[in-house]
């Protein structure tokens, strides 16, 4: 852009010289001076003026409107988006308030049903939340096949499934719900997502352990993602006909992925989150296999083809020529005299040919300090003695499954080693985990809840807490890995780890769920809580 100015006065040359508001280049004027004619100046036009910096511009100068235009621009700029109320920080309550909030909270209703409680909603629900579950609840119960009644008619308080009209409304508040601002139906949604996850994962794991009974759990972990991976979840929500209540306003079809996947992955996990806690395992596998129909022999979820090792040795009777349907894994119930609280499980995952181990030198050596360190054997009773004594050697011959690394003997018998132990262990400790953060911080949502869990859980804790113990002395190794390990602490830390979770997964079979809450909060101390020895 041309800068003009037109003066009609110049000064004198004396001051043009030593003026710096002017440039040093000539000006040139095509103006003729006679000797005898009075000089006369005419206007000039000058195309260009330099000013110096340090000087103050003149008024009508150009440069000094274009600065200060730019200087208002910059100084009108849009300034950043104030918070939301709900992210500033308030003074905290005083004690008076706050107790009177904790008391007419719905998690403090049910004193029977911890974990159900915890899930609750932080505050009763208000007249929003009722509006949608009497527009939108009978077309959910419809598609998952319950009986429309108000669940909190049809059921008595000591039964949980009461809760369960409360729970399917925070099951389907997705973030991108209307109801999912209020911080109640948020933070209810979110943890139950959060325990939805495990719930699914261990259903899984229960069911192909007994179902592939010689199968490593490489290709069972290819076919639980097969099956509930975030990539199919869409799918199962549109067989059970439940997509208009995920996205009521859109087409799912014609979302992208990105817009499709996280509603339905969050619906999908809190929905089973709910399911576990009002009707327990046995309904979450109906829900799969009839309401959305999964089945495990479906082409998509078929484990990638892989060099199979030759397995020469018996599996349990019940498991031989045949695979176990849903049905058999839910109705299952083990009878009053059994050994253990999950038998066909343990059958599953411990060979019958582990008795040829029985009575060597890790049998005689290893096993009494392992068994000290651990709190083994519980006490139980039993009617019969006898039963008392064959609990006792199964429990021998597990735990030295869980310290026998699969470079011992795997090659020649592949289920001889800590593998499929470690597979159910890991599902059952982050079940038994999530449970414990649930009932321990009420008022967290379900995300703090979920870096919480990852952090109590990482594997490098895992292993750490059985060196604590001073186990990873017993592992049996091959003796070639036992050379390489001996000087390379690095080398060992993943088999410590999975020695650990394997020793979770033989407290569920042998004595349940229990068992794994005192190994994991009172012999290894997961959560750092106990006085250390001096």
């Amino acid at each position: 852009m041309e800068l003009s100015s037109s003066f009609i006065h110049l000064p004198t040359p004396n001051n043009c010289a030593s003026s710096s508001s002017f440039s040093p280049f000539p000006i040139q004027t095509h103006t003729k001076l006679h000797k005898f004619t009075k000089p006369r100046w005419r206007k000039l036009r000058i195309s260009a003026v330099a000013v110096d910096p340090q000087q103050e511009l003149p008024k009508n100068s150009p440069q000094r409107l274009l600065k200060e235009l730019a200087e208002r621009k910059r100084a009108t700029a849009p300034k950043k988006k104030v918070p939301p109320k709900r992210f500033i920080l308030r003074p905290p309550l005083d004690d008076k308030r706050l107790t009177q909030r904790f008391l007419n909270s719905p998690q403090l209703s049910l004193k029977s049903f911890p974990l159900l409680s915890s899930c609750l909603p932080s505050s009763r629900l208000n007249n929003a939340d009722q509006t949608w579950m009497d527009e939108y609840l009978l077309e959910v119960k419809q598609a998952l096949g319950y009986p429309l009644e108000p669940s909190d008619e049809r059921f008595g308080d000591d039964n949980p499934a009461k809760q369960f009209d409360t729970l399917l409304y925070l099951a389907f508040q997705h973030p991108a719900c209307e109801r999912n601002k209020a911080r109640h139906v948020r933070s209810g949604h979110t943890r139950l997502m959060f325990l939805g996850q495990y719930v699914l994962e261990m259903a899984f794991a229960e069911y192909f352990l007994q179902r592939y009974p010689r199968e490593s759990p490489a290709p069972m972990r290819e076919r639980v993602y097969g099956l509930i991976g975030k990539r199919n979840l869409p799918r199962w929500i549109k067989a059970a006909s439940l997509q208009n209540l995920v996205f009521p306003y859109d087409d799912m079809d014609k979302l992208k992925r990105k817009e499709r996947e996280p509603p339905a992955k969050s619906v999908f996990w809190a929905l089973f989150g709910a399911i576990y806690l009002c009707f327990g395992m046995p309904e979450v596998y109906r829900v799969l296999f009839e309401v959305f129909g999964m089945d495990p022999e479906d082409e998509d979820c078929q484990p990638n083809l892989r060099r199979q090792l030759e397995d020469v040795d018996y599996v349990s009777v019940e498991f031989e020529g045949k695979k176990l349907s849903w049905q058999d894994v839910a109705a299952y119930k083990p009878p009053e005299d059994a050994l253990f609280a999950h038998p066909r499980l343990f059958r599953a995952c411990v060979p019958p040919g582990m008795h040829r181990f029985r009575g060597n030198v890790w049998d005689y050596e290893s096993r009494p300090q392992v068994m000290q360190a651990l709190g083994y054997p519980l006490a139980m009773m039993d009617r019969i003695p006898d039963i008392t004594k064959a609990r006792n050697i199964e429990l021998g011959l597990g735990l030295q499954l869980c310290f026998l690394h699969p470079s011992k003997h795997k090659f020649e018998h592949p289920r001889f080693c800590y593998e499929r132990l470690e597979y159910v262990g890991q599902k059952i400790q982050d079940l038994v985990m999530a449970e414990k953060l649930l009932m321990k911080h009420l008022d967290a949502p379900g995300m703090w809840l979920q870096e919480r869990h990852r952090r109590l859980l990482m594997n490098k804790f895992c292993g750490r807490y059985l060196r604590d113990k001073r186990l990873h002395r017993f592992i049996i190794y091959s003796e070639q890995v036992q050379d390489a390990y001996e000087y390379n602490r690095r080398l060992r830390n993943p088999s410590t780890t999975a020695v650990q979770q394997a020793l979770h997964g033989l407290s569920y079979t042998v004595y349940g769920k229990p068992d794994v809450r005192r190994l994991m909060f009172e012999v290894f101390d997961f959560e750092q809580i106990q006085p250390k020895p001096v």
